[in-house]
């Protein structure tokens, strides 16, 4: 340190001074300060690093937690499918084939047309939640004889529609399952010339054409009591009608213009309420609604809506909506849901001993 000295220079020895001076007047001050501010700044300092080991702890923990969560225990996995729950979708049985070309047959002699039989067989087959029936359904009315068949993917996009329009009355995910499992069902010759296009889209200038259009739908179906059961149904939550209306018979059951649809199927008014009826039926536990949607497809008769404009003309609608009509769709859906298991919405009372 010395022989630093003995060479430094006058101007470079002052700076060097004056920063040794202001070191020891720092550390006298720090000498003079009361020992609790010192302290009070050694817990201040302590604090502040438990807090951040702490944070780092809970940081930690939250990302054991997330990976934990991410990944379901054997046992909670074997609840999920447990068989009592019935968790897959009901497999084909082997005759179900001969059950469907008897159904064709059938109509064919009762001189109803082949949307018709085709309608309540999809919409009991979706609800019966069998998505390998759907595609022998798809093969056998694909190869039928009938007058008023359609091409296979005509066939097809009439399918899809009718399982579409199921979710207004089986809830989604029964539809989304049975037509994911139908489409990958069709050959590639039949899916590459199905509808890619939404036709359902809503807009700012389109919602009042699309609540007019589900509100004409709901008066021909409950007339002359359609703005009492809106009534009633708003006692029960006051939302509840709004949805019905707004969610399901404006967008979903009543159709779109044609001129949107594209390649895409339209059922019409007779349909949709044969769609109704298989739904519910097949459902079981809905006596009343099956009541209210047998009486909404007399009422399409009665005030001429199964014409309407844009609407094709269903063979042997007319018939369908009288007793013996209605009769052999109930008759029919039963044969269907017989041979599928029964219906598995509401299961059958237990006698108690």
């Amino acid at each position: 340190m010395v022989q630093l000295l003995k060479v430094l220079t006058a101007s470079q020895l002052y700076p060097l001074a004056v920063c040794i001076w202001n070191l020891c007047c720092h550390r006298e001050q720090l000498k003079k300060q009361p020992r609790h501010v010192t302290n009070e700044r050694r817990r201040a300092l302590n604090h502040d690093s438990e807090h951040s080991s702490a944070a780092t702890k809970t940081s930690d923990t939250s990302d054991v937690t997330t990976r934990t969560m991410s990944k379901l225990s054997s046992s909670l996995k074997a609840l999920i499918n447990a068989p009592s729950a019935r968790p897959h979708p009901t497999a084909a049985p082997a005759h179900i084939r001969s059950l469907y070309q008897a159904i064709a047959s059938d109509a064919t002699k009762r001189n109803i047309g082949f949307k018709p039989w085709v309608v309540l067989s999809s919409a009991a087959t979706f609800t019966l939640n069998s998505p390998e029936s759907l595609a022998i359904l798809q093969d056998v009315a694909s190869t039928s004889s009938s007058s008023t068949s359609l091409s296979p993917v005509q066939t097809a996009e009439l399918i899809r529609e009718v399982g579409l329009k199921c979710i207004s009355f089986n809830g989604i995910p029964r539809s989304i399952n049975c037509l994911n499992a139908f489409y990958a069902s069709l050959s590639p010759e039949i899916t590459s010339r199905l509808e890619t296009k939404a036709s359902r889209e809503p807009s700012p200038e389109l919602l009042p054409s699309i609540s007019a259009r589900g509100r004409a739908l709901w008066d021909s179906v409950y007339r002359p009591y359609e703005d009492a059961l809106i009534t009633k149904l708003a006692t029960s939550h006051p939302d509840l009608p709004v949805h019905i209306l707004n969610s399901h018979y404006a967008p979903l059951l009543s159709d779109p213009e044609a001129g949107s649809r594209g390649g895409l199927a339209s059922t019409g008014r007779v349909l949709t309420s044969l769609i109704a009826i298989a739904c519910l039926r097949s459902q079981t536990g809905v006596g009343p609604q099956v009541l209210s949607h047998v009486f909404g497809l007399r009422k399409a008769i009665e005030d001429g809506s199964y014409k309407a404009s844009g609407h094709e003309t269903v063979e042997g609608a007319e018939w369908l909506a009288t007793d013996e009509g209605s009769e052999w769709i109930l008759k029919t859906v039963d044969s269907i849901s017989e041979v599928l298991g029964g219906g598995n919405f509401a299961r059958n009372p237990q006698a108690k001993l």
